[in-house]
């Protein structure tokens, strides 16, 4: 499978201020692209790789216009993610935006006795028909709990809500940031991994895109971990984003198959 992807992003700093991008593929590419402008003059990025590979490109800016331009092309498919024991511990504890310990009452009322692959069906069915995919009708410091009162969301906040259930019931469960062929509208995508039949396996509760054709950006407990900007020091503006991701051939998803990201 030939996966082609891209982002644009633009921002406007009212004083020097630290970025760090999580846009690059986890993982080697083909061929990829990074370029950074700081009021029109190229800048270099220092690059970091978290534990859990995830790429971070730190750069200090200063105050005026800049820009981002990635695109990289990936041929085939990586190995499936591995799993460790840290893993395991770290990613059934609740975290910022997946408030497992407030919602288990409503994960063993749900879901109490299912488990493996009809665990997983049952938990991104139920979180699908409950909620509406509105996009801007989240905030940034939403969390799952938020979610299910408000009955809707996007990608991430859908994601959110199947990790904080799936770790209720002890499942180890994360979230992945993802470039997705075949979404729509492009954006960058937010899927949840739950840990099953001894490894992750993807849960879309949006089925917004084909599984099988998803490509890892970042991996962590929830979106604090996984956001494609982050910044310290002065005011950050986003003025324009743009995301495209295509794929040589878009499959059926069949929901109820287990599917890795790779």
């Amino acid at each position: 499978m030939l996966r082609t992807v891209s982002a644009e992003i633009a921002l406007s700093l009212a004083a020097p201020a630290r970025l760090a991008f999580m846009v690059a593929v986890a993982g080697e590419a083909l061929v990829e692209r990074l370029e950074l402008t700081s009021n029109g003059a190229p800048v270099t990025a220092t690059e970091l790789t978290d534990a859990a590979g995830s790429r971070i490109h730190l750069v200090d800016a200063e105050p005026g216009s800049f820009s981002l331009s990635y695109a990289a092309t990936v041929d085939g498919r990586r190995p499936p993610a591995p799993v460790t024991e840290l893993d395991l511990v770290e990613y059934l504890r609740p975290s910022r935006y997946c408030e497992s310990d407030t919602l288990a009452a409503t994960a063993v009322a749900e879901f109490g006795g299912l488990g493996g692959t009809q665990l997983l069906d049952a938990v991104s069915s139920w979180v699908g028909t409950r909620l509406s995919y509105v996009p801007g009708s989240s905030g940034p410091t939403d969390g799952a709990v938020q979610t299910l009162l408000d009955r809707q969301g996007v990608c991430r906040d859908y994601a959110h809500l199947v990790i904080a259930l799936l770790r209720a019931l002890d499942v180890p469960a994360r979230l992945a940031a993802v470039y997705a062929p075949g979404l729509d509208p492009m954006d960058f995508h937010a899927v949840a991994e739950a840990h099953v039949a001894g490894g992750w396996h993807v849960v879309d509760a949006t089925a917004l895109a084909p599984r099988s054709t998803l490509l890892r950006i970042s991996t962590g407990r929830d979106a604090a971990d996984t956001a494609f900007l982050s910044s310290s020091g002065g005011g950050v503006n986003l003025d324009a984003i743009e995301v495209m991701a295509t794929a040589d051939e878009l499959p059926s998803d069949d929901m109820t198959e287990l599917v890795q990201l790779r």
